[in-house]
């Protein structure tokens, strides 16, 4: 997602800021309910609340809310400002963004008492989300007949698709619904991370270390190790869905998780230290390998990797860091700001790196477990709460001017 790419509006420039493009107001929500959802779910496990009610219950709340509430939510305002950019497009603006945020957080008041308006209520509102920001992704490839992103425009219909298993369990339709959807979701959002960081990590890199005049080894280009190690990732996490117990899930993860980690260092994140704004987009694409090499250890050697440190790895550790990754850089960078990371921000990165930790470990060593999860939930709560914070005026204000 560049940062001076210049986009159509599908109408005249709307009256709030906010509403300019599609990375301020779903940032900012995303955000927000990050921080909610977690205190949330840390009531339910001290008996305070009881979110999702009858119908879903509340394990299966925080497990949908954190990938199609928090994820959707960054996933769509990514989509919204990087996809007219990509297919020369008009962006969505003004009302119609309005109403797609609407759409969205009516689904995150549905889903917390799901049992007033029925299941059936809450499957569409919620589903309706992804549906238009998957048909809105489809349109642009193809009116801009810009098929290279097509993979990237089909990640909220696959979201959309694990999305209506939860909604399908809920409903009776479905045995174990619930845990595949979240899975699924996760497993969606993970490859798109595979996908993009292969295409923005190495440039981003490539270019701070240009503008920097460092000179020395650069990220490679994208070539076909990328394309064999993003096949191999497709296929462990399609297995990890399917079976994530048997052996040959194992393997494949292990081949995943190897050859990401050799893309990984194809890019040169250890020149990039000096750059928060740049080592932490490095050090959330590490998470991916992390976790694939987790769900190996869980499918080969059962008694050592619980299954439980694999979606934690993905959703607190890739997901997590790499969305405020992305959030940060595209806040400061849309909004006419330095591209460099003040103490705030760095705070941030340290801060949700310290949540997927303690979640991971919390998981891996069950004795850890009530002061670990704690802990990273507190941190996970800190790190979205500072961006909120900190980046609400930059997301609700006008662009400034690059010398100011």
């Amino acid at each position: 997602m560049s940062a001076t790419s210049a986009i159509r509006p599908d109408r005249a420039a709307p009256g709030l800021p906010v509403l300019e493009v599609g990375f301020r107001p779903f940032f900012l929500a995303g955000a927000v309910w990050a921080v909610l959802v977690l205190a949330i779910w840390l009531a339910a496990l001290s008996g305070l609340v009881d979110p999702g009610g009858s119908s879903y219950g509340a394990l299966a709340w925080h497990a949908h809310e954190m990938v199609f509430g928090v994820g959707s939510a960054i996933v769509g305002g990514f989509l919204l400002t990087a996809m007219p950019g990509w297919t020369g497009q008009p962006k969505l603006a003004g009302r119609g963004l309005a109403l797609l945020v609407g759409l969205w957080a009516l689904g995150r008041v549905l889903m917390l008492v799901p049992d007033l308006p029925g299941v059936a209520v809450v499957a569409a509102v919620d589903l309706g989300f992804l549906a238009v920001l998957s048909g809105r992704g489809f349109l642009q490839v193809r009116a801009g007949r810009n098929w290279r992103n097509l993979p990237v425009a089909a990640g909220p219909l696959l979201m959309l698709a694990g999305n209506a298993l939860v909604h399908a369990e809920a409903a009776g339709l479905a045995s174990r619904g619930a845990e595949l959807g979240a899975k699924a979701g996760l497993a969606v959002i993970v490859l798109l991370i595979a996908m993009i960081g292969g295409r923005i990590i190495p440039a981003f890199t490539r270019n701070w270390l240009n503008n920097t005049g460092r000179g020395g080894p650069l990220p490679s280009e994208p070539d076909r190790v990328d394309g064999l190690v993003l096949a191999a990732t497709v296929l462990a996490l399609t297995a990890w869905l399917a079976a994530p117990e048997a052996m040959a899930t194992g393997i494949l993860a292990a081949v995943a998780a190897a050859g990401g980690a050799v893309r990984l260092a194809r890019w040169c994140g250890w020149r990039t230290l000096a750059e928060p704004l740049v080592w932490v987009l490095h050090l959330g694409f590490l998470w991916v390998p992390v976790g694939l090499a987790l769900a190996a250890g869980a499918a080969l050697m059962p008694e050592l990797v619980p299954a439980a440190a694999v979606p934690h790895a993905f959703g607190v550790g890739a997901m997590g860091t790499m969305t405020l990754a992305m959030m940060t850089r595209a806040t400061l960078g849309h909004t006419g700001r330095a591209l460099v990371a003040d103490r705030v921000t760095t705070a941030i990165y340290l801060l949700v790196t310290a949540a997927a930790v303690c979640r991971v470990l919390a998981a891996l060593a069950p004795a850890l477990a009530g002061h670990a999860v704690e802990l990273s939930g507190g941190a996970w709560m800190l790190a979205f709460g500072l961006y909120a914070v900190a980046y609400a005026p930059k997301l609700w204000g006008r662009k400034v001017d690059a010398a100011g």
